[in-house]
């Protein structure tokens, strides 16, 4: 019957009202509303429980445990930290990078906390306070090749389209994580400097991928970092002298790449305890090792010299590789004897000389190999002695011992002095035959000059003026063959190459045809570097053709030498150079009047013309612009920086901006003042100011008011002096921001993207700041692209989240 009666009080009990809505699709929502529904339903029903028969405690009892079990597993669970959604986003981000790997699959589902997945072999991930402190993802990736040439390779490396400085620009918004490691995963690329904005990470793992180049030196700016594994990639640069900068640094491996030239003194760094430098192409003599090393491995260099003797002070040393090097001279008697060494190597060199007999072994020393060397005289009594424990290779030698297999000692035996003395004539007589050689060869040249500079003044005339117009449009510093040749194109510019059409000469009657003998109704305009028309060649292709005057100093030759170093210049957002026509006198030698530039045809109108509510086109929103202004940044980046010589002096503008029909912007009318005439004219017309900066900072300083122009329109930026002067510093406040940034960008931008493009902004166009690279600039932009990202993807959340 009490039964009965505790089911009817339950069954007829008036519920009080429950302050929750649980909608399916928020489960946040739903674990606050089970533990509102606990918590309510632990005090409804223990009021009734408190009344029941003593006879019943202990049932009573067990179900009050159960609710409060229940009610403090909710509060655990509300407890946890779920990922903030700025770090899901960012995580989204960088699988997208990676190519959506099977392993990733897991994120799938982006309704689950990603914290909250278990670890599986393949992927791990440890979050604390919202924010993502470990990741490590182990691909799939196929073995290395034998050789790399540091581009895409297909179904080995991650495709054409990756960018390692974009993977790693996501990366860096990880600003807490500690643990990386992201092992074969088919990223290739030189790892950028921007790494060390990880300025969190202790451990770092980016083993058997496709890195090449150096190691970046802002590496040496981590300084909390305590593993760095570069195992298995194509490091091909000298090894770093700055290593002992990261004073926690504990183990240290870049085996199995191609790093060459000098191992520097270590022995300042007192935190190492592992150094794996295996299978490189190091050949120096081995320099001194910090003395909390535990263990070294040096395999497969080119290590030479003797063995220093500092070595044998390395008392905590325990596992020693110096095998297949050229070390010479006799092996240490101490090493063999060091209190805590198990694994001594030093097969495959051209060691030298007797072992002492009374050589000790240390009581932990297991394994030993001495083998291939020149090594004569007796064993030592503790390398024959026989033991389960202890394994002892030192076949290869001249060991007076009938056990593996030594040779002869004639093999192995020393050059006297006599030898020596012969040998030192040989190399005398060898010495003085190449000092001949050299002697006449300079001989040689000096008359060749001699001869050009008599009978050939005008193309040395002509190469001086092609290298000192080059000079005035490059960096400081490079050689003037590097600088005349331009052959020296970096991988990035190289890959930009890919699937565009190959420059060629075109026939002034090709032009005239395609443009209707030049018909007006083709004109597009006219600016500082000629006049523009639309055509149309016979194949049907569209393009545009740029009438550019020639200055008369310039002969053919020279036109042609700077014609190749534009059409070198190749990037998905640059317009596209597809050839070039010259129009001039009838000689051989003429100096051409004018020359052609035919291009490709962007059809959907400059970036000025999207700017402003009464442009024709299209209004871009926040995002679009974003997205305009970080590909104007990769372009002039790689005008910069993927080329030598770089392309500076651009004349950067909004007018130069050209949209395609997907909306994709490109930059033209780049690199033209290597063929125009360099006239004060020109920079008075752009309204430049008497403090701008030259060279590399005019770029920048340009881009700048292309920035203030998307953020405040075109009619407001045009006045530039006095905007600078009343204007500027109200886009550092929300109420001056409304009055003078465009309607539509307010309407359309988070304020936190907005302030990083205002403040990149001002560091372009204000005269006290020190002008930023175009680096920077681009890691700024592609910052604020994320932030959008995100709030853009919140917002549309909420959105759906308010309709449901």
């Amino acid at each position: 019957m009490q039964s009965n009666k505790l089911s009817d009080h339950l069954g007829t009990s008036k519920l009080l009202p429950f302050p929750c809505l649980c909608p399916a699709s928020a489960a946040w929502n739903s674990l606050k509303c089970l533990r509102n529904l606990l918590s309510f339903s632990l005090f409804q029903t223990s009021d009734f429980f408190m009344g029941i028969a003593k006879e019943r405690e202990f049932f009573m009892g067990c179900c009050r445990s159960f609710l409060l079990f229940c009610f403090a597993s909710s509060f655990f669970f509300l407890g946890t930290h779920q990922l903030q959604s700025s770090q899901t986003q960012v995580l989204l981000q960088l699988r997208k990078h990676l190519e959506y790997p099977r392993q990733l699959e897991i994120w799938n589902d982006h309704t689950i906390d990603f914290c909250s997945i278990s670890s599986l072999s393949q992927v791990h991930m440890t979050c604390l306070d919202n924010l993502v402190t470990e990741l490590r993802v182990l691909g799939d990736k196929p073995a290395k090749v034998s050789d790399f040439n540091g581009f895409s390779i297909p179904n080995q490396t991650l495709s054409e389209a990756f960018s390692l400085d974009s993977f790693v620009t996501t990366l860096a918004r990880l600003n807490s994580l500690k643990v990386l490691s992201l092992v074969s995963l088919g990223i290739w690329g030189q790892l950028p400097d921007k790494i060390h904005r990880l300025s969190s990470l202790q451990y770092l793992d980016l083993s058997s991928n496709y890195l090449f180049g150096s190691i970046p030196p802002k590496v040496s700016a981590m300084v909390k970092l305590q593993t760095l594994k570069l195992d298995d990639n194509f490091l091909n640069e000298t090894m770093p002298k700055w290593f002992d900068s990261l004073s926690n640094i504990t183990t240290l491996s870049l085996r199995n790449n191609h790093l060459k030239g000098s191992l520097p003194d270590l022995s300042s760094s007192s935190s190492l305890h592992v150094l794996d430098l295996s299978g490189n192409k190091l050949n120096s003599k081995l320099p001194s090792m910090p003395k909390g090393l535990v263990m070294l491995l040096l395999s497969n260099n080119s290590f030479s010299g003797d063995i220093p003797k500092e070595y044998c002070t390395l008392s905590g040393l325990q596992h020693l590789d110096m095998s297949h090097n050229a070390i010479r001279g006799t092996p240490l008697a101490a090493i063999f004897s060091l209190p805590n060494m198990s694994y001594l190597n030093l097969a495959s060199n051209l060691l030298s000389g007797s072992l002492p007999g009374h050589l000790i072994c240390g009581s932990k020393l297991d394994y030993i190999d001495i083998s291939n060397n020149s090594l004569t005289g007796e064993l030592p009594i503790c390398l024959r002695t026989e033991s389960e424990k202890r394994v002892v290779k030192f076949g290869g030698n001249c060991l007076s011992i009938g056990m593996q297999h030594q040779h002869e000692l004639s093999y192995c035996k020393e050059v006297t002095p006599k030898e020596k003395q012969s040998g030192g004539k040989d190399v005398g007589i060898l010495v003085g035959v190449i000092l001949g050689l050299v002697v006449l060869t300079v001989l040689l040249v000096l008359s060749f000059i001699i001869f050009c500079r008599r009978y050939c003044p005008r193309g040395i005339s002509e190469q001086h003026l092609l290298h000192k117009s080059v000079e005035d449009n490059s960096a400081v510093g490079l050689s003037s063959e590097i600088l005349a040749n331009a052959r020296y194109i970096s991988q990035a510019a190289k890959v930009g190459i890919q699937g565009l059409p190959v420059c060629r000469t075109f026939a002034l009657e090709e032009l005239m045809e395609a443009t209707n003998n030049f018909d007006n109704s083709v004109f597009l305009g006219e600016g500082s570097y000629g006049k523009l028309y639309k055509g149309r060649l016979y194949n049907g292709t569209l393009v545009s053709i740029r009438c550019l005057p020639l200055s008369k100093k310039y002969s053919i030759r020279n036109v042609k030498l700077r014609l190749d170093l534009l059409a070198k210049l190749r990037h998905p957002h640059l317009v596209c150079l597809l050839g070039h026509c010259l129009d001039g006198g009838v000689r051989g030698d003429y100096s051409p009047n004018k020359v052609y530039l035919v291009s490709e045809y962007v059809p959907n109108g400059n970036f000025r013309a999207h700017l402003s509510g009464n442009s024709p086109g299209k209004v871009l929103d926040w995002s679009e612009r974003l997205a305009v202004l970080t590909s104007v940044a990769k372009a002039v980046h790689f005008l910069h920086t993927g080329i030598i010589p770089g392309f500076f002096c651009n004349r950067l503008k909004t007018n130069n901006i050209l949209l395609n029909e997907h909306g994709m912007a490109k930059l033209s009318d780049y690199g033209l003042s290597i063929l125009a005439e360099e006239t004060d004219k020109s920079k008075a017309n752009d309204g430049l100011s008497s403090w701008q900066m030259t060279s590399l900072e005019d770029d920048a300083y340009s881009f700048g008011y292309i920035l203030l122009e998307a953020l405040v329109g075109p009619s407001k930026s045009d006045r530039r002096e006095a905007f600078m002067q009343n204007d500027m510093a109200s886009l550092n406040s929300l109420d001056g921001r409304k009055k003078i940034v465009e309607p539509i960008v307010q309407a359309t931008c988070s304020q936190e993207s907005l302030s990083i493009v205002i403040s990149i902004t001002n560091k372009c166009i204000c005269p006290e700041s020190s002008r930023p690279s175009f680096e920077d600039i681009l890691w700024n932009l592609q910052y604020a692209v994320q932030v959008q990202t995100t709030a853009d993807g919140d917002r549309r959340f909420d959105s759906a989240s308010h309709q449901y």
